[in-house]
């Protein structure tokens, strides 16, 4: 009795390589669960910018304008980077949408502080004003990343070729 899978005829060969994604198949529907996500966050945030500027313009007077442009200009650094890495890679290897994905959490991480720290002794803006904004841009975007998911229409499997 034989143990090669070549000399037996009902064993199929191994694949070597991944099938090519089809057009219309999860691919699209990803990328269209992307896009969704990416159009709602930044929908959410030309929102968010028009509403706390004019608020913070209320309350704090022009330090007031300064947060929320700054904590608009944050939350976007932070919600945008994830889903626009994500679609720029959703046709690579896996392997390689974790790497681009793990770099750019990395990146905007570091931003978000490097930028924190410089402004923490400045005054030209509202604390206040930059945290309420920075935390309804950052809760809103997770809440519309997720209602795009759930909505999705993303397949299981894909059939086959």
């Amino acid at each position: 009795m034989t143990t090669d899978p070549a000399d037996r005829p009902d064993v199929p060969e191994p694949a070597t390589t991944a099938p090519a994604r089809q057009p219309g198949t999860t691919g699209a529907a990803a990328d269209a669960v992307f896009r969704t996500a990416l159009r709602d966050t930044l929908l959410l945030l030309g929102a968010l910018t028009v509403l706390g500027v004019g608020i913070g313009w209320l309350f704090a007077g022009l330090p007031g304008v300064w947060g929320a442009l700054i904590g608009v200009g944050l939350a976007l650094v932070f919600s945008g980077t994830t889903v626009v890495s994500m679609l720029a890679t959703s046709h690579s290897s896996p392997q390689k949408m974790a790497a681009v994905v793990m770099g750019a959490w990395l990146g905007k991480v570091i931003v978000v502080i490097v930028v924190l720290a410089l402004l923490r002794d400045l005054d030209f803006y509202s604390k206040p004003v930059l945290a309420a904004v920075l935390a309804a841009g950052v809760l809103g975007s997770a809440y519309l990343d997720y209602r795009a998911v759930s909505r999705g229409r993303v397949p299981y499997v894909e059939p086959s070729a």
